[in-house]
This record gives structure tokens, C-alpha cells and sequence, in this order.
């Protein structure tokens, strides 16, 4: 599978996110082979869950097949959060994954996000496929 592929099966994720006042996202965490780890979205086990927050849940924190995967992520990982102490950037650098895709920038709607920015000055290898955020955008369209 591609980047578009997986990126598309992250964002189709977001649709599955229960209703909601926040982003609906969701995020696929790949191996370095390409197989798929762990799925996960927004609002899945509690209503503070964010996708990536979900997905890495289902891991184990020491996974070694982590140093070589890649998160998939319908939006720009956050860089602040008031719902849960560790950001998504923080829990993605926590779990050494080397690689981010993501299709839509979060927009300033609640918070100023640096999360591509914070990724890439840690050393992740961060990818930004925009040609897919108006899919995101429209599974959000309750916010814009």
C-alpha cells in the first residue's frame, strides 16, 4: 500500500469518530514492512481519546517494531493539549515512531499547533500530503 492508501484508510477512520464538538481524526500506525499495527480514532474508548492517543494504546510501549513505523494521522499531530498531559507529539517521540504522514494542518480553531514543526526538529521524518485534506475537512465540516 502507498502513503495515499494508508492516509485514506486513516481518514476514513475519522468517520467512524463518535459525534463530537472536537477534530474527528484517524490514524494507522504501520510497520517498516508496511503491515498495519494498530488503528485507531477519536472518542474510541473515551471521549478525550485522540487518534493517535488510541492507536498507540493497542502497542506496547517497547514494541521494537516501532523504530521503524510510521504513524498515519488524518490531522497534524497536536502540539498542546488541556485534555490529557502528554500531547500527540509527545507521545509519538515518546514511542520513537521516525515517521509521520498527515493530510490537513490543524487549523487555529483551539489551539496554535507546531506538531509537523515540534516532530521534524526532533528528527522525524514528517510528510504532508495536502491533495487529501479536503476528505478530512469534510469529516469535520461540523467545526468549520
Amino acid at each position: 500500500m502507498t502513503d495515499h492508501d494508508l492516509l485514506a484508510k486513516a481518514i476514513a477512520l475519522g468517520d467512524e469518530c463518535p459525534p463530537s464538538t472536537t477534530f474527528r481524526v484517524g490514524a494507522v500506525i504501520t510497520a517498516a514492512d508496511g503491515s498495519i499495527l494498530a488503528t485507531g480514532h477519536s472518542g474510541e474508548t473515551d471521549p478525550h481519546d485522540h487518534a493517535e492517543e488510541a492507536a498507540l494504546a493497542k502497542l506496547a510501549a517497547d514494541d521494537p517494531r516501532l523504530a521503524g513505523a510510521t504513524m498515519y494521522t488524518s490531522l497534524e499531530p497536536c502540539s498542546s493539549r488541556r485534555s490529557r498531559p502528554k500531547t500527540c507529539t509527545t507521545l509519538i517521540l515518546d514511542a520513537g515512531i521516525p515517521r509521520v504522514v498527515f493530510a490537513w494542518r490543524e487549523p487555529t480553531l483551539f489551539v496554535d499547533c507546531v506538531g509537523a514543526e515540534t516532530l521534524t526538529a526532533a528528527g522525524v521524518t514528517v510528510t504532508e500530503l495536502p491533495d487529501l485534506a479536503p476528505a478530512v475537512r469534510t469529516t469535520n465540516a461540523h467545526l468549520l
